[in-house]
């Protein structure tokens, strides 16, 4: 419309504002799948119901390998609990790991499940598995009908304790890691300690970093309690795992309550200290390295950073990597010593690929102390070729 005095366009604006407020339950239970465990039920049908929920069932192949009998306890389950449930279809196994979430076929499968099952808005996807798993079907959920309700039960120590009682889920592409997802809150989390039983001691180990991880930013107690109780956790005491799993899945969820940010709309990530590196060794590794061992590589190299940034005392640096070695974690890796043509270590260019996925202005976390993170804005490359150097003469 133009202006009949002035001949010029004219524009007229109006603010549209509503906000949305986000509950879910996060379920710690074990056995789940006992037909005398009512979490379930409760979770699918928490007061009175005409009809039982339809609910599609993916399983990560890693647990259905560990634990050959679960797929017939869920069918157990089900027809003890036919009056609020109704399995749909058969249960669907997929692979785990990494390879879920770079095989774009595999998130596609998911997609064709859905739809075969006439998956609508109001019936559910419940994942069974690891990080990658929940990901993966919970990025699938997510983008079906522009979303389905959507159950995660993780069974790893990581993801009980982090990535699965969180709101993101995401895969990787053109070779970087989460450049694919969604933030969209699950309808219900459910940790079953049992799945911890069944789990190699190398993924019970991993799942710990990220424990340490989140006590190093925002509780010092925390990080007290695990140096007190290296020990029996290193051996994988069934107690002293329930109590970090717990512990490190509330502080995740305070933070996300919390820490004003939960989608992530500015460049500071704060449960992301350690990341930056442990991202891009991943991808350099070609994912030998698990996650988990990876993020404690990035936990040791960035407070060494810290330190070597005077932002951390001097010797919070070796007692962070004592600890984390007395868990049985090996903090040095050869691709750390990978360079490019130019003679630049390929593990720096992971700044870049931080920032870009977050953003905006590069915002990584360290360490002002312990149970203290301090976002910096800027890293410098010789303070990194020093920490890594620091780093190779005590992470072997």
């Amino acid at each position: 419309m133009l202006d009949p005095e002035h001949d010029v366009p004219r524009t007229e604006t109006f603010a549209q504002t509503f906000s949305i407020r986000y509950d879910y339950p996060v379920h710690f239970t074990r056995d789940l799948f006992d037909p005398r465990n009512p979490c379930l039920r409760q979770v699918l049908m928490p007061g009175p119901s005409a009809r039982p929920q339809r609910l599609a069932v993916f399983i990560d192949e890693g647990v259905t390998l560990a634990w050959p009998q679960l797929a017939r306890r869920i069918a157990d389950y089900g027809a003890a609990h036919a009056a609020a449930m109704q399995l749909v279809g058969d249960i669907i196994v997929i692979p785990g790991g990494e390879a879920v979430k770079n095989q774009h076929d595999c998130v596609e499968a998911v997609l064709k499940d859905l739809s075969a099952r006439h998956i609508d808005r109001q019936s559910y996807a419940l994942a069974i598995g690891g990080g990658a798993v929940l990901d993966a079907v919970g990025f699938a959920a997510a983008i079906f009908h522009r979303g389905v309700r959507h159950i995660r039960c993780p069974t790893t120590v990581l993801a009980q304790s982090d990535s699965g009682v969180g709101v993101k889920n995401a895969i990787n592409a053109f070779g970087l890691k989460n450049l694919l997802g969604t933030f969209a809150p699950p309808f219900a989390v459910i940790n079953d300690q049992a799945f911890l039983d069944v789990l190699p001691a190398r993924d019970k180990r991993a799942g710990m970093a990220e424990a340490v991880k989140v006590a190093l930013i925002r509780d010092s107690t925390f990080f007290d309690w695990i140096e007190r109780e290296t020990a029996v956790l290193a051996a994988f005491e069934p107690n002293a795992l329930k109590t970090l799993v717990r512990r490190c899945a509330r502080l995740h969820m305070r933070q996300i309550a919390c820490g004003g940010d939960p989608f992530e709309s500015g460049s500071a990530r704060p449960l992301d200290f350690g990341h930056w590196s442990a991202h891009k060794l991943e991808t350099l590794t070609h994912h030998t390295l698990r996650h988990g061992e990876a993020v404690a590589i990035g936990i040791a190299l960035d407070s060494r950073y810290s330190v070597l940034a005077r932002l951390l005392p001097e010797g919070e640096d070796t007692r962070i990597v004592r600890l984390l070695q007395a868990l049985g974690f090996a903090l040095w890796d050869d691709a750390l010593d990978l360079r490019d043509g130019s003679g630049r270590r390929r593990i720096i260019a992971g700044i870049g690929d931080f920032q870009e996925h977050l953003g905006g202005e590069l915002t990584v976390t360290l360490l002002s102390a312990i149970g203290h993170g301090v976002e910096v804005h800027a890293m410098d490359e010789e303070l990194i070729e020093k920490a890594i150097g620091w780093l190779k003469g005590r992470g072997r």
